[in-house]
C-alpha cells in the first residue's frame, strides 16, 4: 500500500507500466467537475468516479475487500475519506469464494488500522493489501483508478 498527494504521483510512475498513463490523467483533470460514473482512459487503465455518503466503519468492513486482476489507486477529491486497511496474508475469514468476473472477495477480518484521505490524497492498494473505503460522515466524492496487472 502506498499513501500521499497527487503532487507526488510522478515518484511512483516507474512501478507499473500503466501508472504514468493513470496518474498524468488525473493531474490533467478538473477532479471537482469530473463527470459521476466510469471512464475508460487508456487499455488497461478505467476510472471509476463516485459521490456518496460516508459509512460507519461497520458497514464499510462488512465489504473488506481486495483484487486480483487490478491495483486500485483510491482518490479522495472532495470530502474526508477513512479506509481500513490489513495484509491479505493476515485474513484468515473469507466471505465466500473470489468473484472472477467482478475481480473481487471479501474477507470477514477487521483492519489492523484505519487511516484518512483529504482531498488532493490517495492510496494504491495492490492484490495483497485488504481494503474497506468510504469510511466517514457527509459527501464523499472520489475516484478509484482500476490498473489492470
Amino acid at each position: 500500500m502506498i499513501i500521499d498527494s497527487l503532487v507526488n504521483a510522478d515518484k511512483y510512475y516507474r512501478l507499473h507500466k500503466n501508472f504514468a498513463v493513470a496518474f498524468d490523467f488525473l493531474k490533467a483533470q478538473e477532479l471537482k467537475a469530473l463527470a459521476i460514473g466510469k471512464h475508460e482512459v487508456a487499455d488497461g487503465v478505467v476510472v471509476i468516479v463516485s459521490e456518496k455518503e460516508g459509512v460507519a466503519a461497520e458497514v464499510a468492513t462488512a465489504k473488506f475487500e481486495c483484487h486480483n486482476k487490478h491495483i486500485d489507486i483510491q482518490l479522495c477529491i472532495r470530502g474526508n475519506e477513512t479506509l481500513g486497511w490489513k495484509p491479505r496474508n493476515f485474513c484468515r475469514s473469507p466471505q465466500g469464494e473470489y468473484n472472477d468476473e467482478k475481480d473481487v472477495i471479501f474477507y470477514n477480518d477487521a483492519p489492523d488500522m484505519f487511516f484518512q484521505l483529504r482531498s488532493g490524497q490517495f492510496a494504491v492498494f495492490y492484490p495483497e493489501d485488504v481494503h474497506a473505503p468510504m469510511i466517514g460522515e457527509g459527501l464523499i466524492k472520489k475516484l478509484v483508478v482500476k490498473v489492470k496487472i
